[in-house]
């Protein structure tokens, strides 16, 4: 037995010594296995900085759709890095805010700031002095950020950026900076006689697309070498005609082992006299698409028809699609995001009126200044612009309201994304609207099933820049001359000094073609003749009855009305006037609530002897139908009116009394 027990033993012991060592071989193969299967998900937590160098009205559209690209494709949360003139500032850092896309943070660096780093450098290039802004990305961004991918606007992703991220893994410890090799031959110097490019290796490299290794480039000095390389240089070249790309082309001709070499597919150029077919057999092995020529979309191209669809696919797909949270990727939630949360969470689905009440909560998307924009002040302080808000339907209105009033406009277009790009085409092509640079135009974009018509109207107000604003309709034509006479009007009645809101009357006409009045004493004509009524007569009277027509009409200096209920005129007042209720959406009580806090804040109503406006006619719009149709739209208004009526009388007390006094008599 013992001799048995010691045989046991020995075999026992084998067998442990076997055991363990199959554990550590089985955790080591576990972990192995582990490791693999989380590494996508591993690189894809990683922060991919993106920066860019964006100036002016038409720069800042180029990056929404840059951008777009790029969030449509990701799968990493991004760290936008925009070197901006005031302008673009504006532009997008109200884009981003509205357009609260989780997982991405933006940060923005003032160019001005800039330019005297570049300004120094004669530069023929269209882009001017922010082409060059590329070559002070090492002093503008943070001193901790140690790799950037750097792109120009004009730039349209097909892939996930993560991808580019990933060849900084592949620079050797002396690559510093990552190129794509130019695609035309234009550093060979032989597109045209006489043609002298600034030195470059072999066909140079385009600097559409960069990756920068920031924290090598800062322990070769790099801001002391570019400069020393295109002072150099100058003394024979005179100036840039590729910007920032001659001088990058220029250092790297004189330090090849500091550029990595990117595979061509990372930015096939479709600029003039490219070779970029020569970059790839199938189109499905493009990367990035660059439109590095001042013809944009307008370039000769095999694939260009493709290139320009996938352009254009972005250029006006729905940027709500790309507020979604990343796979496997919590975000920090911005302090906005984390309000609306807890304000979505406190609502009652079960209140018949939740739709109301949700669409007051949705925050749209907004685009300031869509198109160029051109403003200076007057000397007076009377200027005065005019605020109104459209949709698509209502786009014929704008030549005619152009041709009816020459001071400034304020106008919030409630769009899709696609919609926004039928407007900017049509902008384009109208002679009327290219020669107004005084017309701002702010694209509040689409969402919910609502029309968010006073938070559209706040968007037009609070972008006004001059001291005055007159509130109106974009289906009203203002009479000739009514820019100029309002301002005369803002000095008689001492606005600078005194809260008044000046009433401009109200007239419509059922005839889509008309000849509009010239004066006065014509439109009083055309009254008595049944061409004209006064607005809303036949439907709604309690909307303009106060505006007293029939004194109006004999009246020659301004003259006080009071406010009744349901009123709500079109008026001239401050720009720092309140706002427009927003819990007011799709058709009703809009205007009314306004005019009601307007007379709450005791602004006395005046109304002008000697101005008009008229309204022409329109297919009725949506909401109104739905309006007319639904029991439980005109139900759940009539709720808002009266919280509307409450929040009032909390706000202003007994002056708000008599409007709770007036909807019981209602």
């Amino acid at each position: 037995c013992i001799k048995l027990r010691s045989e046991c033993m020995n075999i026992f012991t084998k067998y442990v010594k076997v055991l363990f060592l199959s554990v550590k071989l089985f955790t080591y193969a576990s972990k192995t296995f582990t490791y693999v299967k989380l590494l996508p998900l591993l690189v894809s937590l990683q922060l991919i900085h993106v920066a860019c160098v964006c100036a002016g009205h038409n720069a800042s559209r180029d990056v929404v759709t840059l951008v777009k690209s790029v969030l449509f494709h990701r799968r990493n949360p991004l760290h936008f890095h925009f070197i901006t003139d005031t302008v673009a500032h504006r532009i997008l850092s109200a884009l981003f805010q509205s357009w609260m896309v989780p997982s991405v943070h933006v940060s923005f660096y003032d160019a001005d700031e800039l330019k005297s780093e570049v300004s120094w450098i004669p530069n023929k290039h269209y882009s001017g002095i922010y082409g060059l802004m590329k070559l002070t990305l090492t002093k503008a961004l943070p001193a901790d950020l140690s790799k950037v991918i750097v792109l120009d606007t004009d730039i349209t992703f097909a892939t996930d950026i993560a991808e580019l991220w990933g060849i900084f893994r592949k620079f050797t410890d002396k690559q510093v900076i990552g190129l794509v090799e130019n695609q035309s031959d234009w550093y060979l110097g032989n597109l045209w006689k006489n043609h002298k490019p600034w030195p470059a290796l072999g066909r140079g490299f385009n600097t559409g697309v960069i990756l920068l290794y920031l924290e090598r480039l800062r322990r070769i000095g790099w801001e002391q070498t570019w400069r020393l390389t295109a002072e150099r240089e100058l003394m024979s070249m005179l100036s840039t005609s590729l910007a920032d790309q001659d001088i990058f082309n220029a250092f790297i001709k004189q330090n090849p082992v500091l550029v990595h070499q990117l595979p061509c597919f990372w930015n096939v150029q479709l600029s003039d006299h490219t070779r970029s077919e020569q970059c790839y057999t199938e189109v499905s092995d493009l990367k990035v698409i660059h439109w590095n020529s001042p013809k944009k979309l307008r370039v000769k191209n095999k694939h260009v028809e493709f290139f320009r669809n996938l352009y254009l696919t972005f250029l006006e797909y729905d940027g709500n699609l790309l507020r979604r949270e990343l796979f496997g990727c919590p975000s920090q939630a911005s302090p906005g995001s984390v309000q609306l949360q807890t304000a979505l969470e406190q609502l009652d689905e079960d209140d018949q009126c939740y739709d109301f009440r949700r669409e007051r909560l949705t925050v749209h998307r907004v685009h300031l200044y869509f198109l160029q924009y051109e403003y200076t002040p007057v000397e007076d302080s009377t200027d005065i612009t005019l605020v109104a808000q459209l949709s698509m339907d209502r786009l014929q209105m704008l030549e005619a309201i152009c041709k009816h009033w020459e001071g400034p406009i304020s106008l919030a277009l409630y769009m899709s994304d696609a919609e926004a790009q039928q407007f900017l085409r049509y902008a384009q092509a109208s002679e009327v609207l290219k020669n107004r640079k005084n017309v701002g135009y702010h694209v509040v974009y689409k969402e919910g099933q609502f029309y968010p018509v006073n938070l559209v109207r706040n968007v037009a107000l609070k972008n006004a820049n001059t001291p005055y604003v007159f509130l109106t309709d974009v289906d009203f034509l203002p009479m000739y001359g009514l820019y100029d006479y309002l301002r005369k009007s803002v000095v008689q009645l001492d606005m600078a000094h005194t809260k008044k809101a000046l009433v401009v009357p109200a007239f419509e006409t059922l005839r889509y073609r008309l000849s509009f009045p010239k004066s006065k004493a014509e439109l009083l004509s055309m009254l008595d003749m049944g061409t004209l009524y006064t607005f809303r007569y036949h439907v709604w009277p309690k909307g303009h009855a106060p505006t007293n027509y029939a004194k109006w009409r004999t009246a020659t200096t301004p003259y006080r009305v009071e406010w009744e209920a349901d009123f709500e005129p079109y008026v001239v007042v401050r720009r720092d006037c309140p706002e427009y209720d927003q819990r007011f959406v799709g058709f009703g009580w809009n205007k009314v609530s306004h005019v009601m806090e307007l007379d709450a804040q005791e602004f006395d109503l005046m109304v002008l002897p000697n101005a008009f406006m008229i309204h022409m006619p329109h297919a009725p719009s949506f909401d109104i139908s739905k309006f007319r149709s639904s029991s439980g739209y005109r139900n759940c208004l009539n709720t808002l009116k009266d919280e509307f009526h409450q929040d009032l009388s909390r706000k202003y007390g007994s002056a708000a009394l008599k409007y709770l006094t007036a909807q019981r008599n209602i």
